[in-house]
């Protein structure tokens, strides 16, 4: 049944789509927020057989605002922003809403200036030579210089800032037991005295067309040889031509015209320059393609190889990551293990399924499931993110064709793909240009049919399922072993293939076939104190928890007044854990009180807030709520009341937490570790060797409440022991750096120190997370300056500490193996790695601070980008190191140091539940684990 008044539906679709946005944001907060109670000690139905949709399926929706998303995509926020069918500022007299669908949108962008699929093929006979047959998504657009032409910032992926300092000659340093690993790297090898040649190409008289612009310098096989590659103005070979300036004539097919053609030398690249770089990247994606790997999204993928998880309806698809940059002394390709997730199941069928189960509250779930998420073409393995859900447009819906003419989705397909649609009457799933889509020409919203498109990734609800997510890991979790084999049996079947071998050998490269080997070096093993001994542990396990038993910690805190909330139902639980509680406290030095216990008779959010405020005195030393389910909304409530208008430190416990009663003591003792925390006191501390010295932690958090602002996290140790800190937060919108909130947080620290310790530190080292490559310009020019005028604002122009800015990094695709047996392991923690696959402009170290039972562990990635402390690099890792131990949720080493953990708590409390500055009053305790 069509939509009798399409107008009308657009106009009520449009004006609820702001508040159904909104919605979605909360609800895909609250999906992430699963597991918002204070839990301790945390390591960081039957499908209808989709024959046909009834007709009132597909009538327009009557959208309700009930404030329920939940949408999982990260890209889910702004999936109604301005409508769907609003044109963009400066696009007016634009077309935008052309009902093409994808593929053809790339024809129609011919004449906007920018590279197309298929474009700068070789004439008939030169096949395989072309290495720039490659999707949009890898060309640049327009008419620039080099191999990236028309973006102006292309080449800063290869051209990475320099933020080693000046005095750092050597980076590595020497203590600790050498181990051998090997990496997840292969070396390029050239030709001796190997060189790409750069040509710019003109014409004479100008050919605007770029296809023709390559056929006709491609007519000149004979001078330039089988192996090249050329963008429409920049040529690369590699041998150089006879002569500096070499001019030929081609003739124009279309009209006869002669062309000069006018080739240039510009420049002779040694391997290591940047655009070499560019180039060997651009040759190694035209021989994944000649592997049969094919392009998902910005990774490469086997679909010959993928396996099916029928009882979730799921595949996984093995490939791999790959990319070549230049290291320390070589140009090396790192390759990593990827997997991509698909439903296997169509999004049709998704629909089919959501219609039979809900009725009328199909269109609102539908509209929550799938606008945001992202979806996979099955008919050319390209991914889209869908921003609407087109109810009035049907695959008998016909759009405009290049030359005119109009034909039918259904028929288009057909006629391309050979794929037949079988329900004419589905909506049809719409896709709004990117910025960078809109730079390449395309102003069009694409259209896609959703029974030949598939969703890819996990939603949340999905990955809290632990069946899944157990069947999932089976071939998603790869041990160092296979992964180790997996590597480089992929490399071995690219250097076998006798394509490629012939296409890489015109180029006179070669991939090893062996991973590089590294000489690392394992730290000694840190000691763990406690009050009145040391903890015995394996520095293989990196656990410390069962010697941690029975003994007193550094500073315990007494618990003498504090409230219990609970609901009725929950009374016997709440009664039995607080006797727990009272019991596990005074061997590890802490005396518990019994609390004042308040029972409710129902478990709204009011009747919580309402117990705090009526029991809270100016003494109360904790407030603890047993709360019967993990509401976010309540747990919100609760957070915000107890941090920002009654600042008391709170404890949330969801009472299936205390369900099993064999397990009572063990969730006992780390909720009293929890609880000294919060309230000031230490757990464990290590030998700091340096005095006077403040460690600082700083990460960024999306602030759900807020699109487009984020929320940093700034951590301050206040001891010489590193085990004391103050925090503050600061707010910030999308591109804009953390600089004018992060002068005030320093200077607030300094402040503190000074009353704490009498003097200001005399060494700063600040560890920041939650910066990309890309962005460390933005801070060494904007974050680096406001610290140091804190500095100056505190302490005046004569203190000067001594300061490091250490960029941490966890999403990394290094992965190191050490010998294992007859195979390979992972490393013990502890290992280092400042050398070979470090990178020669950096100031950079690996750092395997876990171990773990299942799979490969990812090592952290650390870059100091500024240093004037004259600590050796042995210094600077070993500290880094021991900041791993002080995370006081975890009684063993985690990945990142202690404060970055700390900062990132603080900003993922902010800025899920609290969304505003927290009560000075608690600034120096550990209130947010």
């Amino acid at each position: 049944m069509e939509v009798r008044d399409a107008s009308k539906y657009r106009a009520r679709h449009l004006s609820v789509s702001r508040k159904q946005m909104t919605g979605r944001a909360r609800g895909k907060a609250r999906g992430r927020a699963r597991g918002t109670a204070d839990e301790p000690a945390q390591r960081p139905g039957e499908a209808v057989e989709p024959t046909q949709l009834p007709p009132a399926a597909y009538a327009a929706p009557v959208y309700t605002d009930n404030g329920h998303g939940g949408q999982p995509q990260a890209s889910g926020r702004a999936a109604y922003r301005g409508g769907a069918r609003e044109p963009r500022p400066g696009t007016a007299g634009v077309d935008i809403y052309t009902r093409a669908p994808a593929e053809e949108m790339a024809q129609l962008r011919l004449g906007g200036g920018g590279p197309e699929v298929g474009e700068g093929r070789p004439p008939p006979g030169m096949a395989g030579v072309d290495i720039y047959n490659r999707s949009p998504a890898e060309a640049g657009g327009g008419r620039g210089g080099g191999v990236g032409e028309g973006r102006p910032d292309r080449r800063r992926r290869f051209e990475e800032p320099s933020t080693r300092p000046a005095h750092v000659t050597d980076k590595s340093g020497t203590s600790g037991q050498p181990i051998p690993l090997k990496a997840n790297y292969f070396r390029l090898e050239q030709a001796p005295d190997w060189h790409l040649y750069q040509y710019h190409v003109d014409f004479k008289p100008d050919v605007d067309s770029k296809r023709l612009r390559i056929g006709l310098l491609y007519s000149h096989e004979e001078l330039l040889g089988p192996t090249k590659a050329f963008d429409g103005m920049t040529l690369y070979l590699p041998h150089r031509l006879q002569n500096t300036v070499t001019e030929v004539v081609s003739e124009r097919k279309t009209d006869g015209t002669v062309v000069q053609v006018i080739i240039k030398l510009t420049n002779e690249l040694p391997p290591n320059s940047p655009q070499c770089i560019q180039v060997y990247n651009i040759i190694f994606r035209r021989v994944l393609a000649m592997i049969e790997m094919k392009q998902i999204g910005r990774n490469y993928y086997n679909p010959a190889q993928k396996v099916d998880i029928p009882q979730h309806k799921l595949t996984v698809m093995p490939g791999f990551i790959t990319s070549i940059l230049q290291y320390e002394s070589n140009v090396l390709l790192s390759c990593d293990i990827s997997h991509k997730i698909l439903r296997s199941d169509t999004v049709l069928d998704i629909m089919y399924d959501l219609y039979n189960r809900l009725g009328d509250r199909f269109y609102d779930e539908c509209t929550r499931r799938l606008v945001g998420s992202i979806v996979l073409t099955t008919y050319n393995n390209k991914t889209y993110r869908v921003d609407d859900i087109m109810w009035d447009i049907h695959p008998t819906d016909t759009f405009e064709l290049k030359d005119k003419s109009r034909i039918s989705y259904k028929d288009y397909y057909q006629k391309n793909y050979g794929k037949t649609i079988s329900d004419d009457k589905q909506p049809l799933l719409a896709s709004k240009p990117k910025p960078k889509d809109i730079r390449r020409g395309q102003k069009e919203i694409m259209y896609f049919v959703p029974e030949l498109c598939t969703l890819t990734g996990l939603s949340e609800e999905v990955r809290a399922d632990f069946n899944v997510m157990k069947d999932v890991a089976v071939h998603t979790r790869v041990a160092p072993n296979n992964r180790e084999k997996t590597l480089t049996d992929f490399i071995k079947q690219i250097n076998t293939n006798g394509g490629v071998r012939e296409y890489m050998g015109g180029w006179n490269l070669h991939f090893a076939d062996s991973p590089v080997t590294i000489n690392a070096r394992v730290m000694p093993q840190e000691k763990i104190f406690q009050q009145d001994c040391q903890l015995q542990y394996r520095q293989e396990e990196a656990d410390w928890s069962r010697d941690m038993r029975g003994k007193r910690l550094i500073t315990p805190v007494n618990l003498q007044n504090w409230v219990v909330i609970y609901f009725r139902r929950n009374e016997q639980q709440a009664q039995e854990f607080v006797q727990t509680l009272s019991r596990v406290g005074p061997p590890m030095g802490m005396m518990i009180a019994g609390p004042i216990p308040v029972e409710l008779s129902d478990d709204r959010n009011d009747s919580y807030l309402s117990a705090i405020r009526q029991n809270l005195t100016p003494q109360t030393q904790m407030v603890m709520c047993i709360v019967p389910t993990n509401k976010k909304d309540r747990y919100d409530a609760i957070k915000k009341l107890c941090c920002v208008e009654h600042p008391v430190p709170s404890q949330v416990i969801v009472s299936r937490t205390l369900s099993k009663k064999q397990m009572m003591m063990s969730v006992a003792t780390k909720v009293a570790i929890q609880l000294n925390c919060k309230m000031g006191g230490e757990i464990w501390s290590l030998e700091i060797p340096l005095k006077n010295m403040m460690v600082v932690g700083i990460d960024t958090y999306h602030d759900s409440a807020k699109k487009g602002r984020s929320v940093g996290g700034v951590i301050a140790s206040m001891n010489p022991a590193l085990t004391r800190y103050y925090s503050r937060c600061t707010f910030q919108h999308t591109f804009q750096e953390l600089q004018d909130g992060l002068k005030v947080c320093f200077k607030g620290a300094l402040e503190k120190y000074h009353e704490v310790n009498k003097c200001l530190p005399e060494r700063i080292v600040v560890y920041r997370d939650g910066v990309g490559d890309g962005q460390l310009s933005a801070v060494y020019d904007h974050e680096l300056p406001q610290m140091l005028e804190a500095f100056k604002a505190v302490g005046g122009h004569n203190y000067t500490p001594r300061v490091a800015m250490v960029i941490v990094k966890k999403r990394i695709n290094s992965r190191f193996f050490a010998r294992a047996g007859q195979g390979v392991g992972n490393p013990p923690p502890g290992t280092v790695i400042d050398n070979t696959v470090t990178k020669p402009e950096w100031y950079d170290f690996f750092v395997v601070s876990q171990s773990v039972r299942q799979g490969t562990v990812t090592p952290t990635h650390y870059n100091i980008i500024h240093d004037t402390t004259v600590l050796k690099p042995d210094h600077m890792q070993r500290l880094t190191y021991k900041l791993c131990h002080l995370y006081y949720n975890w009684p063993g080493t985690i990945r990142v140091p202690a404060p970055c953990q700390y900062a990132h708590k603080l900003a993922f409390l902010v800025g899920q539940s609290i969304h505003r500055d927290p009560a000075i009053e608690l600034s120096d305790k550990l209130y947010f684990l």
